[in-house]
C-alpha cells in the first residue's frame, strides 16, 4: 500500500485506489503480499488470530481483497510450520527521492541480497538515492489509521464515536473519514466503532509523515511513478513518503 502525506495525499490516494479497483488489476501480486504479511505475524506473533492481533488485521486485509479462505490458512500453515516460512523476514529500507522527499520502503524477503538490490535500482533509476538505516524514519510516527467512507453516515457522529473510543485525529475530506489513533489505542478504537455500526473500508498500522514536502507538476508525476515503481516489486509491502502533491496529479496516476 501507497502511503503519503496526510488528507490529500495518504487518504485521498487509498480512496482513489479503491476506486479504481486496483487491486482487481494485480490480484495475482495482491495475493502475494498478503500472503507474506499473514505469514510474518504468524511467525511472529503465533498462528491463532484471536491471541494475535496483527494477524487478524492481516486476515481482514486478505479477506478485503477476496483472498480464499485456504490461501489464508496456508500461509499461517507455513509461516508456524517450519520450513520455507520460518526464513521470511521483515526489513525496512529508508532513501531519498529528488526534491528531497524521505522514504521509507517495508519489504517481507526471504532473500537480503536480491531485495535490496531491486530496490537499490530503482532508487537509481528514478533519480534517488538509498540511504542508511535511521536517515528518514525520524521524519515519521506509526500510528493507527482507519479509513471510514461516510456515505449514509453522518460525518460528525464517525467523528464523536471515534474521539470518544481514544482516536488522537480525525480528517474529513468529503466521503471519507481518516481516523488516526496511537498504536496502543488502534484496536480498541477500530472494536469501538465496530460496535457502534461503523464500518472501515480500511484499517491498519501505518507511519504517518510528521512534515511533508510538496510537489507540482511534472515532478509530483515522476514521483509518484517512483513509488509505484517500488510497490511494483514483489518483495515490497509497504511504501511511505513524505511528500504531499496536488489532488489533479493523483487523479490521473
Amino acid at each position: 500500500m501507497i502511503v503519503f502525506a496526510p488528507m490529500s495525499g495518504h487518504s485521498k490516494w487509498s480512496q482513489i485506489k479503491r476506486q479504481k479497483g486496483a487491486a482487481d488489476v494485480k490480484r495475482g501480486v495482491v495475493f502475494t503480499k498478503m500472503t507474506k504479511e499473514i505469514m510474518l505475524a504468524a511467525k511472529e506473533g503465533g498462528g491463532d488470530p484471536d491471541g494475535n492481533f496483527r494477524l487478524r488485521l492481516a486476515i481482514e486485509r486478505a479477506r478485503g481483497v477476496n483472498m480464499p479462505r485456504e490461501n489464508i490458512q496456508r500461509a499461517i500453515d507455513r509461516a508456524t510450520g517450519g520450513g520455507e516460512g520460518s526464513v521470511l523476514e521483515s526489513i525496512v529500507y529508508e532513501g531519498y527521492a529528488p526534491g528531497g522527499v524521505s522514504v521509507m520502503v517495508e519489504v517481507a524477503t526471504d532473500n537480503r541480497n536480491r531485495t535490496v538490490s531491486e530496490i537499490r535500482s530503482a532508487f537509481t533509476k528514478h533519480g534517488g538515492k538509498l540511504g542508511e538505516s535511521g536517515s528518514v524514519q525520524w521524519l515519521f510516527e506509526q500510528k493507527g489509521v482507519i479509513e471510514i467512507d461516510a456515505k449514509g453516515t453522518s460525518p460528525d457522529a464517525i467523528e464523536l464515536a471515534a474521539i470518544d473510543a481514544g482516536a488522537e485525529d480525525v480528517e474529513a475530506d468529503g466521503g471519507l473519514i481518516t481516523v488516526y489513533t496511537t498504536p496502543a489505542a488502534f484496536e480498541r478504537v477500530k472494536k469501538a466503532l465496530e460496535t457502534a455500526g461503523i464500518r472501515a473500508a480500511s484499517a491498519e498500522l501505518s507511519m504517518r509523515p510528521t512534515t511533508t514536502v510538496r510537489v507540482e507538476g511534472e515532478a509530483a508525476r515522476k514521483l509518484i511513478g517512483f513509488v509505484e515503481a517500488l510497490e511494483d516489486l514483489d518483495d515490497v509491502q509497504r511504501v511511505h513518503a513524505n511528500f504531499d502533491v496536488p489532488e489533479e496529479v493523483l487523479q490521473h496516476a
